[in-house]
C-alpha cells in the first residue's frame, strides 16, 4: 500500500525552508516595514523644506506674541511666556480703532466688490447685453493692475486739494469735493480692484449652472425675476459666499492700499498698525506679533463661517450631461447694463492710467490748472527718461527680474515635487504636505513677511540682505498657487501612461521625465508664468526683508510715493504696468492653450491667489 504524503506537512516544510522558519505574516510585515523605511526620506525632506519655508515663520510669530522678547540669534526660549502683549497692545485705543477700521473696510469693500463683480459676471454669462465679450475682459483687466498702483493713481486723482479731479472741477467752476483720503475712499479703491476675484468665481458658477431647474420654474409660471431670486442666485451661493470671504480676507490684510490711501487721512488698519509698530523706536515686535495673531484669527473665523454655512445645504447643479445656460433678454436694459460696465472700466483702468500718464508727462508733479495744457513746454518725457536712466530703477528692475524668474523656477519645481508625492505616490505622510502647502492662504502676507524676517535672522544661513531671501520668501508665500496649478495638471494626466513605461523597464524617474513632464508642459508653463507675474507685483512680503541693494520695482514705487517723488513714481508705475500686462498676456496665451487641452487655465489659477472658494 502506497503512503500519500501529508500535503499540509509538505507545505509547512517548504515554507520553513523558504522563509527560515518565520511565519508568513511576520515576513510580510517585515517586508512592508523595510519598504516604508526606504520611502521615508522623501517625505521627511519635503516636510523639512516646508517647515523652514512656512511653519517656522508662523511659529516664530506666535512665539513672539506670547513672550517678552523677539526671536533673534541666541535668544529663543519658552521662558517668560505671557499674554501681556495682547493686553498692552489692545488696551491702546489706536489698536482698537485699527481693528474696527479693518472690519469696516473688509465688509464694505467685500460688498462693493461683490456688487460690481457679481453684476458683471451675471450680465456677461447669462444675458444678451451688448458687447458681452468686452465686458468679460472689463471684469478681468483690473486684476492685472497691481492694487497699490491703482491706489497711487487714485491718490493723484482724488486728493482733497491737488487731486486731478478737483482741479478739473475748479477749472469748470465747480468747487472740488472729491476726497479719497478717508474710510469711504479706502473702501472704494479696494472694492474696485478686488471686484475681479468675485467676477471670476461667480462667472464660473453662472456659466456651469444646469438650466433644468430654471426651466422647470418657468414652466410652472414663475416670472424671470422670481426665477432669478428663488433659483439662480441661491444656486450661486457657494461662489458668492466664497468670493465674499476671499475678498474680505484680502482686503483686511492689504497693506499698500491702506498705507497709501489711509495714512494721508490718519486712518489705520491692522496691517498699517503692524507696520508702524515694527518701525517705531524702539521696535515693538512682540506687540506687532500679537496684532498679527489677531489678524490671522480674523481670517480663520471668516473661513470657518463660510464652511459652516455651505455645509448645511446642497448646491450641486452640474451633472454628467452637457449644459448650455439660457440667456436672459434684458430688453431696454441692455444699454444701461453696458453703461454700468463701461463706468467700472473707466474708474478701474482708464482714469488711473491717464492720471499716472498726466503726472509723468507734466512739467510739474503738482498741477493747479489744465487751462494751460496746450502751452509750449508743459508736457515733457523727462520723468520717463530719468526713470529709465536711474541707477536705482535699473538695479531694482534687474532685482525684480532675477527674483521673479528665481521664484517661478523654485516655486514650480517645489510645487511639482510636492504635488507629485501627494497625488502620484503612497508615501507615508503625504496628505500633510498638502495642508502645509496651502497654509499661506490663511496667513496674511504681512504676517508671513514678519515671520520670514525673524526666521532668516535666526537660521545660520547668511542669506538675509540678499536676493535669495526674496526668492525664498516669495516661494513660501506663493506655494498655494503653485501647488494648485501643478496638482490640477497632474490629476489630468493618466497615471497608467507612466506606469506602463515602468512596466516596460523604464525607471520611475525616466518615466516622469519622458512621459509625465512632456504631457504637463502647458500646465507647468502656465504655473511658471503665474508665479512670475505674482512675484513681479508683490509688495507686502518683502517689506521687512529688503535692503538698499535688494530693492524691487514695487518697493521703489512705494518709497518714491512715500517720499513725495510723484513724477518718478508715476513714470515707473506705468513702465511697471507694461511689464505686468505683457506677462498677463503671455500667461493668458498659454492658459488658453491649456484650457483647450483640458487643463485648468491661468485665469482659474489666478482666482485662487488667496482663494477659499
Amino acid at each position: 500500500m502506497t503512503m500519500q504524503p501529508d500535503t499540509r506537512a509538505v507545505a509547512t516544510a517548504q515554507h520553513k525552508k523558504t522563509h527560515g522558519g518565520k511565519p508568513r505574516d511576520a515576513s510580510t510585515a517585515a517586508g512592508r516595514s523595510r519598504r516604508t523605511l526606504r520611502r521615508l526620506p522623501v517625505p521627511i525632506v519635503l516636510y523639512g523644506v516646508l517647515a523652514v519655508l512656512i511653519l517656522l515663520p508662523v511659529a516664530l510669530v506666535v512665539l513672539s506674541a506670547v513672550t517678552s522678547t523677539t526671536p533673534r540669534p541666541g535668544n529663543i526660549s519658552l521662558d517668560g511666556l505671557t499674554l501681556s502683549n495682547f493686553g498692552s497692545v489692545f488696551a491702546d485705543a489706536g489698536a482698537r480703532t485699527a481693528t474696527l477700521n479693518s472690519l469696516v473696510v473688509g465688509v464694505g469693500a467685500s460688498i462693493l466688490a461683490l456688487a460690481i463683480g457679481g453684476f458683471l459676471a451675471f450680465i456677461s454669462a447669462r444675458t444678451n447685453v451688448h458687447m458681452r465679450r468686452f465686458l468679460y475682459l472689463v471684469g478681468l483687466i483690473p486684476m492685472f493692475l497691481p492694487s497699490y498702483v491703482g491706489a497711487l493713481a487714485w491718490a493723484i486723482l482724488g486728493a482733497p486739494n491737488a487731486g486731478l479731479l478737483n482741479v478739473i472741477l475748479r477749472d469748470i467752476g465747480i468747487p472740488g469735493f472729491v476726497d479719497v483720503y478717508n474710510i469711504v475712499g479706502l473702501i472704494f479703491v479696494l472694492g474696485i480692484y478686488y471686484a475681479p476675484y468675485a467676477f471670476l468665481l461667480i462667472h464660473s458658477s453662472f456659466s456651469l449652472m444646469n438650466p433644468d431647474l430654471e426651466e422647470a420654474a418657468s414652466v410652472h409660471g414663475a416670472p424671470v425675476s422670481r426665477v432669478l431670486r428663488r433659483v439662480t442666485f441661491p444656486l450661486a451661493t457657494p461662489a458668492i459666499l466664497g468670493s465674499a470671504i476671499l475678498i474680505f480676507t484680502l482686503t483686511i490684510e492689504n497693506f499698500p492700499v491702506s498705507q497709501i490711501i489711509g495714512a494721508a487721512g490718519g486712518l489705520d488698519t491692522l496691517p498699517t498698525f503692524i507696520w508702524r509698530l515694527m518701525n517705531s523706536t524702539p521696535s515693538r515686535g512682540n506687540e506687532a506679533a500679537a496684532v498679527a495673531i489677531a489678524l490671522v484669527i480674523t481670517v480663520l473665523i471668516a473661513t470657518l463661517v463660510q464652511r459652516r454655512i455651505l455645509a448645511k445645504r446642497n448646491f450641486t447643479t452640474v451633472s454628467g450631461k452637457g449644459v448650455k445656460p439660457r440667456r436672459i433678454n434684458l430688453g431696454r436694459g441692455r444699454v444701461p447694463a453696458l453703461i454700468v460696465g463701461l463706468v467700472y472700466f473707466v474708474l478701474s483702468a482708464v482714469l488711473p492710467l491717464l492720471a499716472l500718464l498726466v503726472v509723468a508727462l507734466h512739467d510739474s508733479p503738482y498741477i493747479s490748472t489744465f487751462t494751460n495744457a496746450f502751452e509750449p513746454g508743459v508736457w515733457t518725457i523727462d520723468a520717463f527718461a530719468d526713470a529709465v536712466s536711474s541707477a536705482t530703477v535699473q538695479k531694482a528692475t534687474v532685482n525684480s527680474v532675477v527674483v521673479g524668474i528665481g521664484t517661478a523656477i523654485a516655486g514650480t519645481l517645489l510645487a511639482f515635487i510636492v504635488a507629485y508625492v501627494v497625488n502620484r505616490t503612497k508615501l507615508p505622510g503625504r496628505s500633510g504636505l498638502e495642508y502645509i502647502s496651502m497654509l499661506p492662504l490663511a496667513v496674511p502676507a504681512i504676517v508671513l513677511g514678519l515671520g520670514l524676517m525673524w526666521t532668516w535672522l535666526l537660521l545660520p544661513i547668511p542669506i538675509y540682505g540678499t536676493l535669495v531671501i526674496m526668492i525664498v520668501a516669495f516661494t513660501a508665500a506663493q506655494m498655494p498657487q503653485g501647488f494648485r496649478g501643478i496638482a490640477g495638471s497632474i490629476l489630468q494626466v493618466d497615471k497608467d501612461l507612466e506606469d506602463s513605461a515602468v512596466m516596460h523597464g523604464a525607471s520611475r524617474a525616466r518615466a516622469v521625465t519622458r512621459i509625465t513632464l512632456p504631457l504637463m508642459r502647458v500646465g507647468i508653463t502656465s504655473t511658471f508664468l503665474l508665479l512670475l507675474m505674482l512675484a513681479m507685483r508683490e509688495l507686502t512680503v518683502p517689506l521687512f526683508l529688503f535692503t538698499t541693494n535688494t530693492r524691487l520695482l514695487s518697493i521703489v514705487i512705494f518709497d518714491n510715493f512715500e517720499n513725495g517723488v510723484l513724477q518718478s513714481s508715476a513714470a515707473i508705475s506705468l513702465l511697471y504696468c507694461v511689464v505686468i500686462f505683457a506677462l498677463a498676456a503671455l500667461a493668458q496665451r498659454y492658459g488658453a492653450k491649456e484650457g483647450a487641452s483640458g487643463s485648468p487655465s491661468i485665469a482659474k489659477q489666478t482666482k485662487k491667489k488667496r482663494g477659499t472658494a
